[in-house]
């Protein structure tokens, strides 16, 4: 991720409690490429999608009525929808029915960001020795795109790239399997992950994603591998450690 520091979050308890202060509204963003056959489908994969690319804030409360609105759906696949991502856990069921996303914890965060790690540097590996220069010139041109997201400020384009820069990597291995496991954990940290960019001061010293490129040129897998898990946890650390 071309991810932003702030040195006032001193560290992710810090953020964390900035997040007692709920968001006024949460969004759904268009779908890139709708695959949809059913209403029940279209909504599902368009909260989903909102999910993981951070429309939907921390801890903001999601109704079938407000869904079903925005949606322009009746409340039967919206309800069925709401399940099915509870139960995925990119969202959570309160006593009292109430569905927000889940909170985030230090343990929890640390613990998807090692599982996001271990996933993402095995796609790479396996994904590099398919690696093409139309493949190259595809990735430095979504990398070029985020560099103007990030300068226009528009934290959920920001992560929508962020994600296709990756997918597209991890798809070029014909075998691949991991995707829809990485996928899952983006979405249990969409929410997160747009809160931190909104909060974010400057521009992190070194851009991994040009050194992933980098790499990918010259054909280096470890070097591809280190990049990627140096992308995912500059991102972590600069919400997380303390300054």
């Amino acid at each position: 991720m071309k991810y932003l520091a702030n040195p006032r979050l001193s560290n992710f308890t810090h953020l964390q409690a900035m997040l007692i202060k709920p968001y006024p509204s949460w969004e759904l963003p268009e779908l890139p490429h709708a695959t949809h056959t059913t209403a029940q489908e279209y909504a599902y994969e368009r909260l989903r999608f909102a999910i993981m690319v951070g429309g939907v804030p921390p801890g903001a409360a999601l109704t079938i009525r407000g869904v079903a609105d925005a949606l322009s759906l009746s409340s039967t696949p919206v309800r069925e929808t709401l399940r099915r991502l509870c139960a995925e856990g990119a969202l959570f069921s309160q006593s009292n029915r109430r569905i927000i996303t889940p909170p985030m914890t230090t343990a929890r965060h640390q613990e998807l960001i090692s599982t996001r790690v271990a996933l993402e540097q095995l796609a790479v590996r396996r994904a590099a020795r398919f690696i093409t220069e139309n493949d190259l010139e595809i990735l430095t041109n979504i990398d070029l795109q985020m560099d103007q997201a990030i300068v226009q400020q528009n934290y959920i384009q920001l992560v929508i790239l962020n994600q296709q820069f990756h997918s597209t990597l991890y798809a070029l291995n014909p075998e691949q399997v991991c995707l829809p496991m990485i996928e899952s954990v983006w979405l249990q940290l969409g929410p997160f992950n747009r809160l931190a960019a909104e909060r974010a001061g400057q521009l992190t010293l070194e851009d991994q994603h040009k050194n992933l490129l980098t790499a990918l040129r010259k054909r280096d897998t470890e070097a591809a591998s280190q990049a990627v898990e140096a992308d995912i946890r500059d991102a972590a650390d600069q919400a997380s450690a303390a300054q």
